[in-house]
């Protein structure tokens, strides 16, 4: 019994697996966006297909997907948030993390996916990248002519300021 790649703790029979087999239909906006996850991770590149929206298959383009898909080495997602994606709704959302290995480099792909329901069954629509959070400092901003916080004694303008 292994375990599922998508990070859920469960095994992959009892997880993504019957998805990506198309013997169950993901419930959820989540469960489809572990399952997408699963399918980069087994290479099912048909089930990625599947899962996308149809009025968004168009512009799809299997073989950079595939290429994508057996490039990488996956080794990790996590899901930060979910909002909605549930059975009944129509619409769900789904920030997640991938994290991949590509020519030696760790990439960390971080998405808020689109997820539409229809008549029961959950596709993916499309993604954004979310927008960094601004960081403020911690420790109020040091002038050029106060004591350096360095302890040295000295203005700070004629000692770590320089």
């Amino acid at each position: 019994m292994t375990d599922c790649p998508c990070g859920s703790g469960q095994s992959y029979d009892h997880c993504c697996g019957p998805y990506l087999s198309g013997a169950a239909t993901p419930p959820t906006a989540e469960a489809l966006m572990r399952s997408r996850y699963s399918a980069y991770v087994e290479h099912a590149i048909d089930y990625l297909g599947d899962t996308l929206h149809p009025k968004h298959r168009a512009d799809w383009d299997r073989e950079a997907t595939r290429r994508w898909a057996e490039s990488a080495d996956w080794l990790a997602l996590e899901i930060v948030a979910a909002d909605a994606g549930q059975p009944g709704d129509d619409e769900g959302w789904v920030e997640f993390i991938a994290t991949y290995r590509d020519q030696g480099q760790t990439q960390r792909h971080r998405e808020r996916s689109r997820f539409r329901s229809e008549s029961g069954r959950w596709y993916y629509v499309d993604g954004d990248v979310p927008k960094p959070q601004t960081e403020r400092l911690a420790a109020p901003k040091v002038g050029r002519n106060d004591p350096c916080p360095c302890g040295s004694g000295r203005k700070y303008k004629k000692c770590c300021g320089r």
